[in-house]
């Protein structure tokens, strides 16, 4: 608890801060503060029309910064290492990702960041802790050239273990990304991840959604 509260103290400054999930070390920040998520993309040296996904506590809060299909937010899918690609509501900030009216949307299966997430009842925005175009971080160690720019960074030891992918040990390839197309029928992976055949044998079987390439 005193490390939530220090890390809400440090998001509410305008603070950036790294934090495991469960599948990769992630850098995150108050998605609803311009300020901040112009932060992150320096600290990222991320391309500012890359979009940058959202991080919530729990399932309902889905709802509140998105228009996903109610139907489809329960268990099988989240929490878990998927990303919703999706329609955004008029709540969310309208500086983030001002190019697009979508946005990624996490409930991260690990304690941690969803206990903030549900501390600050707002969401966070948050990409993955490297610096754009290099490896994955699944230790604090992964990141350490990022350190000095951060204002928090939170050790978990190893993150990822819980996801095994064929090609690539444990959770490197970040989370599943789809998204439903707009016929309401079928949906597109966007990035395969580390659970692409949980999450299409989910879509395809219970919901008798099609996949489309």
């Amino acid at each position: 608890e005193d490390v939530i509260e220090s890390c809400v103290r440090i998001l509410h400054q305008g603070g950036t801060i790294a934090l495991p999930t469960d599948t990769l070390y992630g850098v995150a920040c108050l998605a609803q503060s311009t300020e901040a998520v112009e932060k992150l993309y320096e600290i990222k040296a991320r391309n500012l029309l890359k979009p940058v996904a959202i991080c919530v506590g729990d399932l309902y809060n889905v709802c509140q910064w998105t228009r996903f299909p109610e139907g489809l937010i329960e268990s099988d899918l989240l929490p878990g290492p998927v990303t919703i690609v999706t329609e955004r509501s008029p709540s969310l900030n309208n500086t983030l990702n001002p190019e697009t009216s979508l946005v990624g949307i996490r409930v991260p299966d690990h304690k941690f960041i969803r206990d903030l997430c549900n501390r600050l009842r707002e969401p966070l925005a948050l990409t993955s802790a490297n610096v754009s175009g290099e490896n994955s971080s699944l230790r604090i160690e992964d990141f350490r050239k990022l350190w000095p720019k951060l204002d928090a960074v939170i050790d978990d030891g190893e993150v990822g273990t819980t996801y095994v992918n064929k090609s690539l040990q444990y959770a490197k390839e970040g989370s599943t990304v789809f998204q439903i197309q707009t016929d309401g029928l079928s949906f597109k992976i966007l990035r395969p991840g580390c659970t692409y055949e949980k999450t299409v044998f989910t879509l395809k079987n219970k919901y008798g959604l099609k996949l489309v390439m």
